[in-house]
């Protein structure tokens, strides 16, 4: 790991996803920083597929270990999911356990109150990881913390306002190349559809952007489709969210009602103040 850090500082080239997970030993490894006002996790960085498709999974059900340790600032330690207890994430171990992820731990990165991002860690078939992985781990989730806090990549991290410590990433800023292009911020968002449409449904049903996520993550649950795909419905206004929600829906065909005819909470959408025209809604 030492070597690998040392390369990163240098500017050395290559895919640093597949060097860190080399050096951890690790069947994959992940980078997420949280992004905006609304602290949603942006992946950086993901190796193998299966950890990108993991991550996505986490991000769509908004539960899992990378969650729970932004929550609360802790290392969440799972490195065999046949071990935790089916009512932890409910939703998210059969379909983990599916895509072939035999443990996973993940490292949030911050200090104090600061959370900056989470290093998402996929554990071997062996389903443990030695006092050597660990501390490896440990040690590079440090070192993305001091590189993001410091100003790495070609962003900033600013405050959100809110007075509660919390800080998101300022696309705008100019930092230097702390560790060379191992922060190279992409250079757009990966679910900017996720960021419009959360703040589309909270002007759809007048609610906070928490509980517009909340909303748009459980209508993408219980159509058993990815959030993203979900968001670039509400985007193209093939979907709008109202107050009658006890149902879910069709997004496409006939979202304004279920099989019998009754109300669903979601419409098809032609107007509002995201209209491409001039429509108000």
């Amino acid at each position: 790991m030492a070597d690998v850090l040392r390369s990163l500082r240098l500017g050395g080239r290559g895919d640093p996803a597949r060097a860190c997970a080399l050096a951890l030993g690790a069947e994959g490894v992940a980078l997420s920083l949280l992004v905006g006002n609304g602290r949603m996790a942006e992946p950086l960085w993901c190796h193998p597929e299966v950890s990108a498709r993991f991550e996505e999974l986490q991000f769509t059900l908004g539960e899992g270990p990378g969650p729970d340790a932004v929550r609360t600032g802790s290392p969440v330690m799972e490195p065999d999911l046949d071990r935790v207890r089916p009512d932890r994430w409910p939703a998210l171990l059969p379909p983990a356990l599916e895509m072939g992820v035999h443990g996973v731990c993940c490292f949030p990165l911050g200090i104090g109150a600061i959370r900056v991002g989470v290093l998402t860690v996929l554990c071997d078939g062996d389903r443990t990881m030695s006092v050597q992985q660990s501390a490896d781990a440990t040690a590079l989730a440090a070192a993305l913390t001091g590189a993001l806090l410091n100003g790495g990549g070609r962003g900033q991290w600013s405050e959100d306002g809110n007075g509660n410590g919390d800080r998101g990433w300022d696309s705008g800023g100019n930092g230097g190349p702390v560790l060379g292009l191992f922060l190279d911020r992409p250079t757009g968002l990966h679910r900017a559809a996720v960021h419009q449409a959360t703040g589309m449904i909270s002007v759809q049903l007048g609610v906070t952007m928490e509980e517009a996520l909340l909303r748009l993550r459980a209508h993408a649950y219980s159509s058993e489709r990815p959030l993203g795909e979900v968001a670039d419905d509400v985007v193209a206004r093939r979907l709008r969210f109202n107050d009658n929600d006890n149902d879910d829906s069709s997004d496409n065909d006939d979202s304004s009602s279920n099989g019998d005819g009754s109300g669903n909470g979601f419409d098809d959408d032609t107007n509002g103040p995201y209209s491409p025209g001039d429509g108000k809604g």
